[in-house]
């Protein structure tokens, strides 16, 4: 159903996309369909800019659509005097314009009969099928959506459910609202305020996830027309007094066209002036603008590797702003987005903004969803290698927001979420571990990266590696960064590979470099989220799941950290002589002490050391201690191991904090024949608990497979002997 009227405000600067001239469609729509052998003049407009995208398009079922569209429509007339079809065939010709194939085209036609007129579903299902009936079905569910600000959360909300199956819906919506936008002249001011404020919170940013750039950019003029009419104006006049600018733009696209013709590279280099609103931010950002400033160089080419062989001969000839540079052809946006940005400077300093891309990368980036043509038809040039788009009519990004609203009962958490995650207007890329990336919005941390890469599995997760470093869930990740998730029910031999490649004293300084907050950050997978995860979360599905999962299991949200604020010695440790221990020192009468600092055990390679009270300490030999020993004259003194199997050693463990930690440590301790002789768990920081054991073992051999252990029981990423600075005498 259209918002009747004219507009007053139309562009004077929109480019490349003909408007229909209602009038004459209007006269052409009162005479009635043409002949039989022809396509009524009224829809020619239509069926030119079909064929033009699809030279092949069979526009039988166009003519059918136009003269049942027309048929059920004669007599209806919209506020602005237009008959009413002028609405259906401007909303079909935007489309078309944007290479919509012939089902798209023939429901926009449609869109209006069943909600306005006496045709029902079953007879679009008879006379066009179900796939034409199903999407005509979607947009009427869609103009039956009060976007009220009462009613928005859940009309809204069934509006996705509606629409969520194939987005060809959410297209003809969009070209819909844009022909109503381009028409909302006569309605009152209040009501212009109240659509142009919905389209800016949420069809405007439903465009941009599309990715139909065409439309989006439109309806932003628009909408800032409407709700900033003073600002909307001092741009227009920037603009107007601005009308020559495009000459130095003209200088340096000839400039660009003579590099490439010599190198060889067959390219079409065009400007493309910035629209209102574009031209309204680069003036908050930049102050006064250049000429170079009201527009962008467009370079187009035939295949991918032409795109990085431009790049190199415009960096080559012109000196290039390394900062602005960016690759969306190997990391495609979410919306499909491909292209490579980056600026140069022309021989009399001005800078250009110039995009590079091919043919095909340009149709995705102006239409977006609506580029893929037939979405049942695989196309694989434009699919991210990721994977984000498998199903072609699902964008991922759609796919999770209904997830999201299956999740939430409660509408207007779902539509405070929506909006959040529409608002969002920068977007980040993250590696995972398996090469795939995740697309995420900036400030995203690695709880946002769990819940993404592995939904509700992600209330297992236990921590997180990015690039390489073990790393807080709380960590906030950048663009570019590798993120490799850590479940505490992953496979135990991968964990352990992970855990014995960590370096412990980089991760601590690593999670404090971050701040991590104070409280508990992870659990294991029997307890679930912590609440502390919201603090962290960004985007709403992980908010959503996390909240779930908490009102699921209240219990779960109150348990407490689980470990001791405070030393919990389990015994006292007494301080052993190196006989009890099978070492032996080469000094009569000495008696000898294993050094705190690296705990050697047999059969490490050993040397002493003699200190106060004729006492010989044993260290390693590969000890940051015996360096310094010998460094200050210290002489070593020979020191072997006696044949007693038994050893006392100490282990320091490093976990995330997690109820019932310490029982299963120590569990896994005893079940290896290990006696526990002394232990301390320090006091939580950053959500991160040290134990530091000292264990009598039965037989030394037996020290790897204990670690090992260890290491498996969930929560623990670090298993060392203990690596304590000592004293130098």
């Amino acid at each position: 159903m259209s918002a009747e009227a004219a507009n007053p405000g139309a562009h004077s600067r929109r480019r490349g996309r003909p408007r229909i001239d209602l009038r004459r469609l209007g006269r052409a729509a009162l005479l009635g369909p043409a002949a039989r052998d022809r396509l009524p003049d009224a829809i020619g407009h239509v069926a030119d800019a079909h064929r033009a995208h699809h030279p092949d398009a069979d526009l039988a079922t166009l003519h059918q659509a136009y003269v049942l569209a027309e048929s059920s429509h004669r007599g209806q007339f919209r506020k602005s005097g237009e008959p009413y079809i002028t609405h259906p065939l401007a909303v079909t010709l935007i489309l078309a314009e944007l290479g919509a194939e012939t089902t798209t085209l023939t429901a926009s036609l449609l869109h209006d009969t069943v909600e306005d007129t006496e045709v029902t579903l079953n007879q679009v299902t008879a006379q066009f099928g179900d796939e034409v009936a199903y999407l005509v079905d979607g947009v009427t569910k869609l103009e039956k959506v009060d976007y009220g600000a009462a009613a928005e959360p859940e009309t809204f909300r069934k509006m996705l459910v509606a629409t969520g199956n194939d987005v060809r819906v959410m297209s003809i919506k969009l070209a819909d609202r844009l022909h109503n936008m381009r028409t909302l002249g006569v309605m009152r001011p209040e009501k212009q305020a109240r659509i142009a404020r919905v389209t800016s919170d949420v069809l405007i940013p439903l465009a941009e996830r599309l990715g139909v750039q065409a439309l989006k950019t439109e309806l932003e003029d628009l909408v800032f027309a409407i709700l900033r009419p003073e600002e909307y104006e001092r741009t227009r006049v920037l603009i107007a007094e601005n009308a020559s600018a495009g000459a130095a733009l003209d200088t340096m696209a000839e400039g660009f066209r003579t590099v490439l013709r010599e190198a060889g590279i067959a390219a079409e280099v065009l400007i493309r002036p910035r629209h209102f609103v574009s031209v309204h931010r680069i003036s908050l950002k930049r102050g006064e603008l250049r000429g170079t400033d009201f527009g962008r160089l467009l370079v187009l080419v035939g295949e991918d590797a032409d795109c990085y062989g431009v790049l190199g001969e415009l960096h080559t000839c012109f000196t290039p702003v390394i900062s602005e540079f960016k690759d969306f052809i190997a990391a495609p946006k979410f919306n499909l987005y491909q292209s490579l940005h980056t600026a140069v400077a022309g021989p009399g300093g001005a800078v250009a903004e110039v995009l590079i891309r091919t043919h095909q990368m340009h149709k995705v980036a102006e239409a977006g969803v609506i580029a893929l043509g037939n979405p049942y038809t695989p196309v694989e040039s434009v699919e991210p290698a990721d994977g984000e788009r498998a199903d072609p009519t699902r964008p991922g990004w759609l796919s999770r927001l209904l997830e999201w609203q299956e999740s939430t009962p409660d509408s207007d958490a779902f539509w405070t979420s929506l909006r959040a995650d529409l608002a969002q207007d920068r977007e980040i890329t993250v590696f995972r571990a398996d090469g795939g990336t995740l697309g995420l919005p900036a400030g995203a941390s690695c709880v946002d990266a769990a819940y993404a890469q592995y939904g509700e599995r992600a209330h297992a997760c236990i921590g997180a590696r990015v690039n390489g470093r073990l790393a807080t869930l709380s960590t906030v990740l950048v663009d570019g960064d590798t993120v490799q998730l850590l479940l505490a029910h992953d496979n135990p031999e991968a964990r352990r590979d992970a855990r014995r490649d960590a370096d412990r004293d980089t991760f601590r300084d690593t999670g404090r470099a971050q701040g991590a907050p104070a409280a508990q950050d992870v659990q294991d997978a029997v307890s679930g989220p912590s609440p502390d995860w919201l603090d962290h979360a960004r985007t709403p599905g992980a908010r959503i799941a996390i909240t779930a999962w908490l009102e699921a299991h209240p219990e779960g949200a109150a348990a407490p950290a689980a470990m001791p604020r405070g030393p919990a010695p389990v015994a006292q440790d007494a301080e052993s002589p190196a006989t009890a221990a099978g070492a032996v020192a080469d000094l009569p009468d000495a008696t000898v002490r294993l050094a705190g600092c690296c705990t050697p055990v047999p059969p490490d390679a050993v040397t002493g050391f003699a200190v106060r009270g004729g006492v010989v300490t044993v260290h390693r030999e590969q000890c940051p201690a015996v360096s310094r020993m010998k460094s200050l004259a210290r002489e070593p003194i020979p020191v072997h191991w006696d044949d007693t199997a038994g050893c006392r050693v100490t282990l320091v463990a490093e976990s995330f904090g997690r109820p019932h930690l310490l029982a299963d440590l120590t569990e896994a301790i005893a079940t290896e024949g290990a006696a526990i002789v002394s232990a301390t768990v320090e006091p939580p920081s950053e959500q991160r608990v040290r134990h530091t054991y000292t264990l009598q073992l039965p037989d030394a051999a037996k020290l790897p497979a204990l670690m090992r252990a260890m290491r498996d029981v969930p929560g623990v990423y670090d298993v060392s002997r203990n690596q304590r600075r000592a004293a130098t005498g």
